[in-house]
């Protein structure tokens, strides 16, 4: 395990010298890529190589966690709760209100920025904080105890988790294919549409809902997975990103489909503002003319991207089966190994929105310091401009592609040694499950070269 570590360490910094996309307009990050994403790809296929030199029991010892605490019982979730309605609620009022800037206006800055990016990497990097965070379990717990109702429909559980899938699929189809999904009104009319519908389905079908349908909290949950803290045993403990995932049970089928879907969605926000991506369509890149000109092919794209990638995770596993001699239902292979793409789609998740957040992480930053645009400075910052300058030196650039290119190459490795840990679990023997793991190994190693070759795609929108 010392030399997996030390190899990981020397290789990780040259793979990280691949590339980056900005979301910014008016900026095309340019490196030597060829040399870099090869290292990436290297580094990864190096730990598949190391992996099956090592004692079958490697896995399960990187994954061990060590017992911190004892967790404290502070009963406060439902207040924290209240306390996101409230903003959330606030935010909505800011939207329909305030300016129509997205940049001026906290509504999108907050949705997009200090939630999609901020939180939600948050969550995958460190812990389940969406137990506090949730702004429907405090109402609901409120409204129960108000009126002392109890929810007059049990939850279909032929439904699974499949409603949270379609629900997800939409909420992506709208972030990638509405003409204007920062438009603070907009936004704010599709927040506050589905916190009242998401609501309305918890008292329904009580919390059930909320575990099996609401699909934020699906992804919330899923990514809840890879956090370093957790707890076991009763205890606050820590281990490597997805220690968590060989605590649990496989998930379900439809929580496991939309594991892979989390990943197909995230490379399709990055590939459809490729020139590729908009030479296929036959756009001039330098003359887009709007995205209400691709709202339908970015439709079919983000559907076809999805099911692509399901079909070739789900091909994979089926041959690992037959190259290793078993022959398990492929619904419980699935289900097995579906949780070693959460780190890939955390990876990339950080890494394609790591520049836009370093942009608008400095309004957020702005609004929070004069929220009323008032003149005030809350944080003690007067005199604060939004900059762009870390663009525009080598130094600075060469740091941001280190950063996102190594956030893509660890969540490969990670998803390595996790898929290993889980072959070892499914109890059969050290040869079988390295035969059976390969296909799934090269598929995360030709997925790191897809990976690295988006981040250094330039960018059309």
């Amino acid at each position: 395990m010392r030399a997996l570590g030390l190899l990981t360490l020397l290789l990780v910094p040259l793979a990280t010298l691949a590339s980056a996309h900005a979301s910014e307009q008016g900026f095309v990050l340019l490196l030597p890529t060829d040399i870099y994403i090869m290292a990436g790809v290297a580094t990864v296929a190096l730990t598949v190589v190391v992996l099956a030199l090592l004692p079958a029991k490697a896995g399960h010892a990187v994954f061990r966690c060590l017992s911190v605490a004892p967790v404290p019982s502070l009963g406060l979730r439902h207040v924290t709760s209240l306390f996101s309605t409230l903003l959330l609620g606030s935010l909505v009022w800011r939207g329909f209100t305030g300016s129509g800037d997205p940049l001026s206006n906290p509504m999108p800055l907050f949705v997009w920025t200090v939630w999609w990016v901020g939180l939600v990497s948050l969550q995958g990097l460190v812990g389940n904080h969406w137990r506090w965070t949730n702004p429907w379990t405090g109402i609901a717990t409120l409204l129960a105890k108000a009126t002392g109702l109890r929810a007059p429909f049990r939850y279909p559980r032929k439904l699974g988790h499949w409603p949270g899938v379609v629900i997800f699929l939409g909420f992506a189809a709208f972030l990638l294919t509405d003409p204007a999904p920062a438009d603070p009104a907009r936004l704010a009319a599709f927040a506050g549409f589905y916190w009242y519908t998401a609501l309305l389905g918890v008292v329904l079908f009580g919390p059930a809902w909320l575990v099996r349908g609401e699909a934020l909290t699906l992804l919330m949950r899923a990514y809840g997975r890879m956090g370093l803290l957790g707890r076991a045993r009763g205890r606050l403990a820590f281990g490597l990103w997805g220690w968590q995932v060989l605590a649990r049970p496989a998930p379900a089928l439809g929580l496991a489909v939309l594991m892979v879907v989390l990943l197909g969605t995230g490379s399709f926000d990055g590939l459809n503002e490729t020139f590729w991506w908009l030479g296929l369509l036959g756009i001039n890149p330098l003359e887009f003319p709007g995205r209400s000109v691709v709202v339908t092919q970015n439709l079919i794209g983000l559907v076809l991207s999805n099911l692509a990638l399901l079909l070739a995770f789900a091909l994979c596993l089926w041959l690992g089966e037959r190259l290793a001699g078993m022959r398990r239902p492929l619904r419980e292979v699935f289900c097995l190994y579906a949780p070693s793409i959460l780190p890939i789609a955390l990876g990339y998740h950080i890494a394609h929105y790591l520049t836009s957040f370093m942009v608008d992480g400095q309004y957020v930053i702005k609004i929070v310091n004069d929220p009323l645009g008032h003149g005030t400075a809350l944080l003690g910052l007067e005199d604060f401009y939004v900059t762009t300058g870390f663009f525009n030196t080598p130094g600075t650039v060469k740091a941001i592609w280190l950063s996102q290119a190594g956030a893509v190459v660890i969540g490969h490795v990670v998803a390595i040694l996790l898929a290993h840990a889980l072959a070892m679990r499914s109890g059969v023997d050290t040869r079988r499950a390295l035969l059976g793991q390969a296909p799934l190994a090269a598929f995360m190693v030709a997925y790191t070269f897809f990976g690295l070759w988006l981040l250094a795609s330039p960018r059309g929108l």
